[in-house]
């Protein structure tokens, strides 16, 4: 991690939703070529983004947002029962930081929740920063989007107190 950024963490508000977006295709397709090709990332993150779905999906999660200088360079969504949804960080950041610093954040409101464990279907790209957190995977997974197939993995972390 080489000039990391002094990153400052808060609450999603829903006038972000098109940032969090935006970053969300842009990551996926900057970030995960070397396990994806183009097909798997346009089904992954599609170029005309649903946000209206994206908006309910959102609603569903405590998200937390990653910025640097005000300008959004990761986010996290995750669930009161450990289900770590969504972790992204622009390309512009990456390996500087972000993904850990949210994570953290993520786990001690978890723990602060007395959440026994988090988990996550981490991405070919992901597994490698969860397995760092102290995840281990519990499963190989499949996931098809019609004819198009991914590859994932179903991750844990158990939660001492």
């Amino acid at each position: 991690m080489t000039n990391q950024p002094n990153i400052s963490i808060r609450d999603y508000r829903p006038s972000d939703l098109r940032a969090v977006v935006t970053l969300f295709s842009t990551s996926v397709h900057g970030l995960a070529s070397a396990h994806y090709d183009a097909t798997q990332r346009l089904v992954w993150a599609p170029e005309e983004a649903d946000l209206q779905a994206w908006q309910v999906r959102l609603a569903a999660l405590q998200i937390r947002l990653a910025e640097h200088r005000e300008q959004l360079t990761g986010f996290i969504g995750f669930t009161a029962n450990g289900h770590i949804e969504l972790l992204f960080s622009s390309p512009l950041y990456a390996r500087q930081g972000v993904a850990t610093a949210l994570y953290r954040d993520a786990e001690a409101c978890l723990r602060s929740l007395g959440v026994a464990s988090v988990f996550t279907e981490a991405s070919l790209t992901a597994r490698p920063f969860f397995t760092r957190q102290g995840f281990s995977v519990e499963q190989a997974q499949t996931v098809a989007r019609g004819a198009v197939t991914l590859q994932r993995f179903a991750m844990r972390k158990p939660l001492r107190p």
